[in-house]
């Protein structure tokens, strides 16, 4: 246990990071724990942090060889605060589809964080909008305007809350899932059926802390429950343009769910999609899906359609985009192929 000269220390301390290891976690020491969860850390760095007593497990300090098990709290701690609590307003353009004195809808480009987090403590969503915007209400984490978000590489639609009573009543609309969310996404495989719906708990993979994994329903106490519906647009033989609505807003949940039913997003580095998962041993069609990789360097996922209803008029609006350029670029890659595949 601390003793009152630890506690009177930590006061003086900022969380960093919080982590409970999962149900299935083998004993694993905290520095390997902890690459595991934080991106871009290295080893060397986390062990220092470990030697200056600012790694706590079960709220004892540890050291870099103690091993974290099942269910164990893990947190690290710092005399500073953490650098996304110091945001920093940046003079960005954003893309506002629609703006009123209550909301605004942004469509976000690729490559822009939504939030600051580990890596990435500029340029985010919200240093352009606290730079354009005063006085935006908090979320539940501190984050000025934001009712929900979309991952980094994946384009589209955002609605943000620009008062407290529009905070709070966007968050229930996404909390009770009356709000729409449609994303279109180019995945590997002929998808078999026309349209469908998939379910399954998503969490924590156990093995590789920066992906999510879908739960069998045995194990459903590891994850969190997640719900999408999915309809084909379009087939090109070894790809399928397809739209999912989401009924749940879970990490990753596209991206997990598609890849679920083994159909992972076209170009998801993260989940294996940046690989050739279908198709032929032929170098030419490797050239080409090398060439689509190139034109479409990210997964392909854009939230096209988002959907609600109105904090203050209660009218329901509805928003639609375009794709962008570099996902509709793949697209018609891949239209082309399959047209001249038949002949």
């Amino acid at each position: 246990m601390m003793n009152d000269n630890q506690n009177e220390n930590n006061d003086d301390l900022f969380e960093h990071y919080h982590f409970i290891a999962a149900k299935g976690q083998e004993p694993l020491r905290v520095d390997k724990f902890l690459m595991n969860f934080i991106e871009n850390a290295s080893r060397n760095k986390i062990q220092k942090v470990a030697k200056s007593g600012n790694i706590f497990v079960n709220s004892e300090t540890v050291k870099p060889n103690h091993k974290v098990k099942a269910g164990d709290e893990v947190k690290v701690l710092m005399s500073y605060p953490p650098y996304e609590n110091l945001l920093e307003p940046e003079n960005i353009p954003i893309d506002i589809v629609y703006e009123d004195d209550d909301l605004l809808v942004v469509n976000k480009e690729a490559g822009m964080v939504v939030h600051p987090g580990h890596g990435n403590y500029s340029g985010t969503l919200i240093n352009a909008l606290v730079y354009h915007f005063d006085n935006l209400p908090n979320n539940s984490s501190n984050r000025p305007g934001l009712v929900h978000r979309i991952d980094k590489e994946t384009s589209g639609l955002l609605v943000v809350a620009k008062t407290e009573e529009a905070m709070t009543h966007l968050s229930k609309q996404f909390f009770h899932k009356t709000s729409q969310r449609e994303y279109v996404a180019l995945v590997w495989g002929d998808v078999k059926d026309d349209e469908g719906t998939i379910e399954g708990n998503i969490g924590r993979h156990p093995k590789n802390r920066l992906q999510n994994t879908v739960y069998e329903s045995d194990k459903a106490e590891y994850g969190k429950p997640a719900i999408t519906h999915y309809k084909v647009i379009e087939r090109f033989g070894y790809v399928t343009l397809v739209s999912c609505q989401l009924e749940t807003g879970r990490t990753h949940q596209i991206r997990v769910h598609m890849k679920y039913i083994s159909h992972t997003l076209f170009n998801d580095s993260r989940y294996g999609g940046d690989r050739i998962l279908k198709g032929t041993s032929f170098t030419k069609y490797k050239q080409f899906v090398e060439n689509c990789f190139k034109v479409l360097p990210r997964q392909a996922l854009h939230a096209k359609t988002l959907g609600f209803e109105h904090p203050k008029t209660s009218e329901y609006l509805s928003f639609s985009t375009n794709l962008p350029d570099d996902m509709q670029a793949c697209i018609d890659k891949w239209r082309n192929y399959a047209k001249h595949a038949k002949h």
